[in-house]
């Protein structure tokens, strides 16, 4: 009996053994990625633009964050959630990472949050200039120079191997380009009248190239980029048109632009050697296939924005005299250039879970494995 009670003792101990190690591989497989860099412009900035003191590019009054936690406005171009904070939460992320500009400003002396930190400002572009239209906001370039200041802190947090071991499996999401195609059709833009489509084009994508090579020299690996979306398709230029469709001109050089960064970021990882990963996600499709069939994903409204005034609600941004649609998760479209938390939802599942339809050369989900 001594000798049985024994054995049931060993056992017992070995079997919670085997549950312990198998709850801790568990957990480890779910953290999925240990950080998330965020850069580009309003649909995925989360209040950097709230710190920039003359910038009217702005989302922190009502009825932005109408349908986010607590019912307030964040800064975010949204009634709620937008595709920096479905991208952070399907990698596992406790929560999307935080603005730049507002860890700067609370710092004291304190090193930045381990789990990543957002760039992305609205109205932001490629380009240096871009930011001259809503007279102050974060330009890509200037963004890649506050994420050397990120980099450096890391190193000093962790160590330099620990930290490029950090980096190489966190996630760094790009999503830029829109405003710099607005800026080239803008009345009276020089830029139109100084380059083609096709050479502004390729301007965009060589300027893009260098600050990619920038993250990879402070340490990026994996990269989700964003193409751009069918901006001829949002209220704001629908209303230049009398019978209120897409802005063909601005939709196809936008393709123009998107299958030339599928080529960049092919060629990109040749030179670099394979040391970097990607999925690219054509925004510009899945927005498409969103218009084309809005039923099933569940909207019935693809042409006026949610929150504004006038025709299609787009002669008047979402300011608080605005008026907003009691049901945003059946508009594709929040105000006159930005979706709604359910369209940012749906457009991140779909690039989480599809199958090279929409993600070029895997998707999201299949980078954070690699």
């Amino acid at each position: 009996m001594e000798y049985m009670a024994q054995n049931m003792t060993a056992f017992f101990f070995l079997s919670l053994i085997v549950v312990v190690v198998c709850f801790l591989g568990l957990s480890e497989a779910q953290k999925q990625v240990p950080a998330m860099y965020v850069f580009g412009d309003s649909l995925v900035d989360v209040g950097n633009n709230n710190h920039l003191k003359i910038s009217i590019a702005k989302a922190n009054f009502p009825h932005n964050g109408v349908d986010y936690a607590g019912d307030k406005p964040t800064g975010r171009f949204s009634n709620g959630k937008n595709f920096a904070d479905f991208i952070a939460e399907k990698a596992g992320l406790v929560a999307s990472p935080p603005p730049y500009l507002s860890v700067v400003s609370n710092k004291s002396n304190e090193a930045f949050p381990i789990t990543g930190v957002s760039f992305a400002s609205g109205g932001a572009g490629i380009f240096n200039g871009t930011d001259e239209r809503y007279r102050q906001s974060l330009p890509l370039p200037k963004q890649v120079n506050y994420y050397s200041t990120v980099y450096e802190d890391l190193v000093q947090q962790l160590g330099s191997a620990d930290a490029q071991n950090h980096l190489s499996k966190s996630l760094f999401v790009v999503v830029v380009g829109s405003n710099d195609l607005f800026d080239y059709f803008k009345s009276g833009s020089d830029v139109s009248k100084k380059s083609t489509p096709q050479q502004y084009v390729d301007s965009m994508l060589t300027a893009l190239k260098q600050e990619l090579k920038r993250l990879h020299d402070f340490g990026g690996r994996k990269y989700v980029i964003a193409g751009i979306g069918a901006v001829g398709c949002c209220p704001s230029q629908r209303n230049q048109n009398k019978n209120e469709d897409c802005y063909e001109e601005e939709n196809q050089m936008a393709l123009k632009y998107n299958e030339g960064l599928k080529s960049m970021l092919e060629g990109l990882k040749s030179e670099l050697k394979g040391n970097m990963d990607y999925s690219y996600v054509d925004v510009y499709g899945i927005f498409d296939n969103f218009i084309r069939t809005p039923s099933i994903f569940g909207f019935t409204e693809v042409k006026a924005a949610c929150c504004g005034l006038g025709n299609l609600k787009a002669e008047v941004p979402c300011v608080p005299v605005a008026t907003y649609c009691s049901n945003r998760s059946d508009h594709i479209f929040w105000d006159l250039y930005h979706p709604t938390e359910a369209t940012a939802r749906i457009l991140v599942d779909i690039a989480f879970g599809d199958s090279q339809q929409f993600d070029v050369p895997m998707n999201i989900e299949q980078l954070i494995a690699a």
